[in-house]
């Protein structure tokens, strides 16, 4: 395929993608799990782009359409055929009602905590989120990536892996249940949990 020559391409293709390179990187860090990967994978990605644009029906749907690429690059790289998961190969896959860490917060202890509680909650999600999507297996840590960090849509995170919507549902239900299992785990280690019991009532 040939790649599009003109200047008006060439300018309206740079002006889209800037604004995008950071996205593309932290999407890409969370798949390849390591900065040069990464940025190889990004690089890739905005090459092949280029060379397909003409393949772009919409431009206004430019952001997804490269965040799939972005996709298919890290899939072919890995050579596991991450689309096409055998059906039982991390558990229940259809798991809606799985681990969830608010129903193991009482609520009130929401309302307790002061600042600097709240502070130390921001900190420990931030830095331990990006280690527990880390540790994500690959089909629910791609599903998660593109749609909780990145804010594809259900419909653009299906085309990326070429999988059916409802996959993508059954994905992000038990990558979201395995990301707070995370959570919760290494918030009880740290002692950030509620100490408080149900007081029995007077007789």
């Amino acid at each position: 395929m040939h790649e599009p020559t003109s200047e008006v391409e060439r300018a309206w293709f740079a002006a889209e993608v800037e604004p995008l390179l950071p996205e593309l990187y932290g999407a890409a860090l969370r798949l390849a799990r390591n900065e040069t990967d990464a940025e190889d994978l990004v690089a890739e990605a905005v090459a092949r782009a280029w060379t397909h644009l003409g393949t772009l029906d919409r431009r206004a749907a430019f952001r997804g359409w490269l965040f799939r690429i972005l996709t298919n690059c890290f899939l072919s790289e890995r050579r596991a055929g991450i689309a096409r998961v055998s059906s039982e190969p991390y558990g229940d896959e259809s798991e809606e009602g799985g681990f969830s860490i608010f129903d193991r917060l009482h609520q009130p202890i929401l309302l307790w905590w002061g600042n600097p509680e709240r502070e130390f909650l921001n900190k420990l999600l931030r830095e331990d989120l990006e280690r527990a999507v880390d540790a994500l297996p690959d089909p629910f840590r791609v599903a998660v990536v593109l749609a909780d960090l990145q804010g594809l849509s259900y419909k653009e995170t299906a085309e990326a892996l070429a999988v059916p919507v409802g996959t993508v549902r059954s994905r992000l239900a038990r990558g979201r249940s395995l990301l707070q299992r995370a959570l919760w785990a290494h918030a009880l280690d740290v002692g950030l949990r509620s100490e408080r019991k149900e007081e029995k009532p007077d007789v």
